[in-house]
């Protein structure tokens, strides 16, 4: 099986960039025009973080999970969904689309919106997380992180990060981030500066347009970008173990077809309920995973 593959794709970020490149060559440049008088200070360069990626057995296989919607709830048709997770009886939200990028507090089972933040105008907002009594959220390509006071939405203070922010979950250590490559980063919760990446593969190929994130059980679970798709990633190998094909979860009548995909994945622990929504979907489900999926 090929790794699950988008439809559409959003410009990822390119990790690697040319710029370290062009540096040796101005030097060696400057240095022939002798030019007089300029004194050239050398810059350090950080070294490359450490990528976790295993070589599989050939015959490792991920597995598809069947599943069963248990119940559905009301959900804002215009929240544009990029990073949902539950904490104490209800959920914390974080939409999209610059000039409309929310952080909200979300009622359940009502889906009504208790408390709610404007992200900067200028700002596509993606991922949130929660760690500890606060809340992180990214954005997509401003670069830009957000910690707010979890009881209040109260903005505590901004963080910068070098690649695309889509979406990000915490294991209670780390913080684990994705941008729409094949590559996880792990970030130190309280600084913010990357600690190490995990390269994710389905099947022993590299898997692309990785999304919103939840940590579930000792594993990360994200969704694929622009499918009906969540996988089940090994944090030890980056070996996605197993899927679910959540096709036909909301029927047909009740898309829109702009931009309406699936995103958004919250557990909630201590009843063990999965919850999935998507982008400017208008119900929320339950879902239950069969054989012990979770």
């Amino acid at each position: 099986m090929k790794p699950l593959t988008a439809t559409a794709s959003r410009e990822s970020n390119g990790q690697t960039s040319s710029r370290g490149a062009k540096w040796p060559m101005l030097l060696v440049a400057l240095l022939l025009c002798g030019i007089g008088g300029l004194t050239l200070t050398r810059r350090q360069v950080a070294p490359p973080l450490a990528t976790t990626q295993v070589a599989l057995p050939a015959n490792v296989q991920a597995v598809r999970l069947d599943w069963r919607v248990v119940n559905s709830f009301p959900h804002d048709p215009k929240a544009f969904t990029q990073g949902l997770l539950w904490f104490d009886g209800g959920f914390y939200e974080g939409t999209g689309i610059e000039g409309q990028s929310t952080l909200r507090r979300v009622e359940f089972p009502s889906g009504r919106v208790l408390q709610k933040r404007a992200l900067p105008a200028d700002v596509f907002g993606e991922g949130v997380a929660q760690v500890g009594d606060k809340l992180v959220g990214l954005s997509w390509q401003s670069r830009r992180g957000f910690v707010w006071d979890r009881k209040s939405l109260k903005l505590l203070g901004e963080f910068t990060y070098a690649n695309e922010g889509w979406g990000l979950t915490y294991d209670g250590q780390y913080l684990i981030q994705s941008d729409g490559t094949s590559t996880l980063t792990y970030l130190d919760p309280q600084t913010f500066q990357p600690l190490r990446q995990l390269t994710v593969t389905f099947n022993g190929q590299m898997q692309r347009n990785l999304n919103e994130l939840e940590w579930i059980n000792g594993a990360i679970w994200a969704n694929v970008w622009k499918t009906d798709q969540i996988v089940r990633i090994d944090p030890a190998t980056g070996q996605i173990t197993a899927y679910l094909d959540l096709t036909g979860l909301l029927p047909r009548a009740l898309r829109t077809g702009k931009e309406d995909v699936l995103n958004g994945i919250a557990y909630d622990a201590e009843k063990k309920r999965l919850f999935v929504t998507g982008k400017l979907w208008p119900r929320l489900f339950e879902i239950k995973v069969q054989d012990g999926g979770l």
